[in-house]
């Protein structure tokens, strides 16, 4: 069976896009050992070193700029066009710091992926971590979770759980977040490539 094809997403440092690859060359057999194969990645800026990362591994990249567009709109279509041109099976936010709008989730609803730093429905939204903290929550986590066009809403595939320590600031929680997150988004990929999944409803199943 052929690799499933991916499209990464990223806005920074890249380290969730890292991780898929380093999994994918160390897979035995490769992408069809992995189960999958990163054909492309997109970001919405320059130099950023989740860039340079895919150019380094060899991996063709494009970019989008919001500002580099009319309207919002107007990017959305743009940046649905560029990640179509590269035939995904699947597309990962990997770090990917813009909400996309109505014509990518209707290309690439069902198959586009995202990670978010919360339990999900808990703490949805751009600062989950500070929210779980400012909230007293004794446990956060990460979720990994299909993209809909509500904000963090769409159905869910897995979660990892993170203790919350006392005294624990932001930035040292999100870190061990990262780094539960790196590992179930490694771990859901490719057993969604390998196996297959079907959505039904707000349940995901991999067969």
């Amino acid at each position: 069976m052929a690799a499933s094809r991916l499209v990464v997403l990223v806005s920074g440092s890249g380290t969730n896009l890292q991780a898929l690859l380093d999994a994918i060359d160390s897979a035995p057999g490769g992408p069809e050992g992995f189960g999958a194969e990163v054909v492309a990645v997109g970001a919405d800026r320059e130099n950023i070193v989740g860039l340079e990362r895919a150019e380094k591994a060899g991996i063709p990249t494009f970019v989008c700029p919001v500002k580099a567009y009319g309207s919002r709109e107007e990017w959305d279509a743009a940046l649905t066009e560029a990640t179509a041109a590269h035939a995904p099976d699947l597309v990962v936010s990997a770090g990917f710091m813009k909400i996309v709008g109505k014509a990518f989730i209707d290309r690439f609803g069902g198959r586009f992926i995202n990670t978010h730093p919360a339990l999900l429905p808990a703490f949805p939204g751009a600062h989950g971590v500070r929210d779980a903290l400012a909230y007293g929550a004794k446990v956060t986590g990460c979720t990994v979770h299909f993209v809909d066009s509500g904000v963090d809403t769409g159905p869910i595939i897995a979660q990892g759980v993170v203790e919350i320590r006392d005294e624990e600031d932001e930035a040292a929680l999100h870190e061990r977040i990262k780094e539960v997150e790196r590992t179930l988004l490694v771990d859901v990929v490719g057993r969604l490539a390998r196996h297959g999944y079907r959505i039904e409803g707000r349940k995901v199943t991999i067969q």
